[in-house]
């Protein structure tokens, strides 16, 4: 069964395309990360999805049920997690959990019942009487995941769930997320953690509104052709001196190493090895590695970038042949 059916989905906010004719289909009980910088369009793509924002154009169903004409008909069969602790400090855990239920609708015998499970699931039975605000980062997101779950939604929608919380919170977290997914809960969610998202079944990449793929993370590592140059060495100067070594295609830090990305058959580590030893710079370490998450979602924005430029010259190039045609 089909969980989420977007077609052509697109939001503008006056002359701001947030997001750009985007098509998902996800299938029940699937888990989906969205990843990408900072202004992608993540939050925007997570709050038209749960039907918090109409978009522009487009078709959308969530469920079954045709979002654009029943926004309000979607929350019975959906949980949404936001961002930012949203929940009301001044209140215990237990009474946050109690006004949820009244939001969704949940009766008082079944909110007993519920409410009971969810404290042991996300191990805030010794805190329900605790004030929300008196809790620990983690513990924050762990009843804000509670409140969420109250109605037993078949989806759920998470905005950066661990962003802000310890490690080991973070992994606690992902426990009770991978948990709900073994019961058949479709996770959808953002995160700004590779690590998280190759945790998923399905990632998209989204970049300036514009979903650049969307496969499995073995599916994307696999598309990846170009070899991955990873280089250590002590001196600053040294991405300077590599930046135009022939057929680089990028070049970026990552941790205390530099990562360098050629095209196929272009003999990168005898390259950057010959050049290394021209400019007498000392070598750590040089070897070919296998493509992180994190150089080939690297490696796509470099591919779109290209393409946008090579675009806005073509159209300046054929505008300039056009007012040159009119002096004529």
């Amino acid at each position: 069964m089909i969980s989420v059916r977007a077609k052509d989905l697109k939001k503008t906010f006056g002359q701001v395309t947030a997001i750009q004719n985007i098509d998902l289909e996800i299938q029940q009980g699937t888990v989906v990360g969205i990843i990408g910088p900072d202004g992608a369009g993540k939050t925007t793509l997570l709050r038209l999805l749960t039907g918090l924002l109409k978009p522009t154009s487009g078709t959308l169903s969530v469920e079954g049920i045709d979002v654009l004409r029943n926004p309000k008909k979607i929350k019975d069969d959906m949980g949404y997690m936001p961002q930012h602790f949203s929940l009301y400090g001044d209140l215990t855990v237990s009474e946050n959990l109690r006004f949820y239920a009244d939001m969704y609708g949940v009766s008082r015998q079944a909110f007993d019942t519920r409410k009971k499970e969810l404290l042991s699931f996300s191990g805030l039975s010794s805190f329900e009487n605790r004030l929300a605000r008196n809790l620990s980062g983690g513990m924050q997101k762990k009843l804000a995941l509670a409140s969420a779950l109250l109605h037993t939604p078949k989806i759920l929608f998470l905005d950066e769930p661990t962003t802000g919380v310890d490690p080991v919170s973070r992994q606690e977290l992902w426990g009770l997320l991978l948990q709900l997914n073994r019961l058949g809960v479709t996770l959808i969610l953002t995160t700004p953690y590779m690590d998280e998202a190759q945790r998923c079944h399905l990632v998209g990449f989204l970049y300036k509104g514009k979903m650049l793929s969307f496969r499995s993370p073995k599916a994307l590592i696999q598309e990846m052709k170009e070899d991955v140059i990873e280089v250590i060495t002590q001196e600053k100067r040294t991405k300077k001196v590599l930046q135009n070594l022939p057929g680089l295609k990028n070049i970026y830090p990552f941790g205390r190493a530099l990562h360098l990305a050629f095209g196929p058959d272009e003999k990168g580590e005898e390259k950057t090895k010959a050049l290394l030893e021209k400019n007498g710079i000392d070598v750590i370490s040089i070897k070919k590695i296998s493509p992180s998450f994190e150089d080939v979602f690297l490696d796509l924005i470099l591919k779109q970038t290209t393409e946008q430029r090579k675009s806005a010259s073509y159209t300046q190039g054929r505008a300039t042949q056009d007012i040159e045609s009119e002096k004529i």
